[in-house]
């Protein structure tokens, strides 16, 4: 039997979608037939969008500007819901960090990386999967970090809602089951993107890879597509409540 991953009339929400994983993630979806909604937080869609409109004309793709550290952020996420026929898939890869000793955090900025990481996926997958409840099929899944599992210095907020999702996950894989609602939680390693660059810089990454990588290298956010669709496709007929880590064998090192 030839396996292929296949979204064809499926609706895909991806928030973060508009560069790094989520974008690889997007494309790969709707090269595989989906009609895909990406969020983000810039005012205009990326241009990448509308090239693959051009090459896809039959499905229907979207763009919604969506901050989910705004004060209004739930309205937005019931209108982006509201607007489109039901998804069948959320992948919930939105993400911020702040690195800082917790000795000097401050409340409102750990708030913040807990509202965006934590609260907002939970919201998501409650409104989206009311959906998917009705069509008896959803496929939910969420992007947590390595550094849910283990952590480094300075990241006890991302650490802590990244540690959360995995709990959250597998409390929502119960409640959603009776469903057909499958959800489970990836966890990417180090990845070549503009957040761990930011943190870590090219040189600190590369030195990581070196140090601590089995593998040898950093992921490319393309290394985390098959996996991240797998779980979000029909493929996946009984896998839920699960955390897949996608990491070159960093936590086992």
């Amino acid at each position: 039997m030839a396996l292929s991953i296949n979204f064809y009339d499926q609706y895909l929400l991806i928030t973060g979608g508009t560069r790094g994983i989520g974008a690889a993630v997007a494309q790969e979806a709707i090269e595989s037939g989906g009609h895909v909604v990406i969020t983000g937080t810039a005012s205009e869609p990326p241009a990448w969008l509308a090239e693959c409109q051009q090459r896809f004309p039959a499905q229907q793709l979207g763009y919604e500007q969506l901050d989910l550290a705004a004060d209004d952020w739930l309205a937005r996420v019931d209108a982006i819901v509201a607007a489109y026929p039901a998804f069948s898939v959320l992948i919930n890869n939105a993400g911020i960090t702040r690195p800082s000793d917790i000795r000097d955090e401050e409340l409102t900025e750990f708030a913040k990386v807990i509202q965006v990481n934590l609260t907002a996926p939970a919201m998501l997958s409650a409104r989206v999967a009311l959906g998917m409840t009705a069509q008896c099929y959803g496929r939910i899944v969420n992007i947590s970090s390595v550094l849910g599992i283990t952590s480094i210095k300075g990241r006890a907020a991302y650490s802590s809602t990244k540690t959360g999702i995995i709990g959250q996950t597998r409390s929502c894989a119960l409640d959603f089951a009776p469903d057909g609602i499958l959800i489970n939680a990836v966890c990417p390693g180090f990845v070549a993107t503009d957040m761990p660059r930011a943190t870590l810089g090219e040189a600190g990454l590369q030195k990581l890879a070196q140090e601590r990588i089995p593998l040898g290298r950093v992921a490319e956010p393309a290394d985390l597509v098959a996996p991240i669709l797998f779980l979000a496709s029909s493929l996946n007929t009984y896998i839920t409540g699960q955390t897949l880590v996608v990491d070159g064998g960093y936590v086992i090192w």
